[in-house]
């Protein structure tokens, strides 16, 4: 399963790449109103940093407009992904654009039967919104399951992004279920390098460490 930063954050991506495991980044209209920027400048900065795949969202709901939004984002660079959403009009662009080439993310995804038209247009990447489900007293890994049940029964193409994950336990789970991709704010992805016990372990190691270098220096 790869890794995903959900950010227009360069400071959170930069630190993230650092790391060696982060292979693409999801980008929306709130997480690049954050930064108080050109979009434009954001979005080219981002694939500039980034080897991997990095979701541009589109921001108009007509189809006709949102496909020529998304046409253009794609020249972005060789690794954008144009995200449209789950409504007819994003499926009418996003069918436009998968027939010119352009790998789309269909997102706003909260449901198996959506799942499926997702994939029925081809679409390179589908989100469902994990938390978000949860959020109204559903069960969104239930609903990961299915759709990973489902594609592979199916035999699509389409690779399934677990995202709006709250906590590791999700990434964990994401994993368990079949995701493809999980993606993740920073605050997240930080937590699943942490665990007390690495902690108290390379702490006593350093302790005998230093300990035999005293020991060595004082019998010499």
């Amino acid at each position: 399963m790869r890794l995903f930063l959900d950010t227009a954050s360069m400071e959170e991506i930069r630190e993230i790449n650092r790391w060696g495991v982060l292979s693409g980044v999801t980008t929306n209209p709130t997480l690049v109103a954050r930064e108080h920027q050109d979009a434009e400048r954001v979005w080219k900065e981002i694939l500039a940093e980034v080897d991997g795949d990095v979701s541009l969202e589109t921001t108009v709901l007509e189809a006709g407009a949102m496909y020529e939004q998304g046409a253009d984002l794609a020249q972005m660079g060789p690794n954008a992904v144009i995200k449209v959403p789950m409504t007819p009009d994003g499926l009418k662009a996003g069918k436009r654009l998968v027939e010119d080439g352009i790998r789309i993310n269909v997102t706003l995804v909260f449901s198996p039967a959506q799942a499926i038209l997702a994939a029925e247009i081809g679409a390179y990447i589908v989100s469902p919104f994990l938390g978000r489900i949860d959020d109204v007293a559903s069960d969104g890994m239930f609903v990961l399951r299915q759709i990973c049940e489902i594609y592979d029964v199916q035999g699509y193409g389409t690779q399934v992004l677990a995202a709006s994950l709250r906590h590791p336990m999700h990434v964990v789970e994401a994993a368990l279920a079949g995701a493809h991709i999980a993606t993740m704010p920073y605050e997240v992805f930080t937590k699943l390098v942490k665990h007390p016990l690495t902690d108290i372990g390379l702490n006593q190691f350093m302790k005998d460490w230093e300990a035999l270098q005293k020991e060595l220096k004082e019998g010499a």
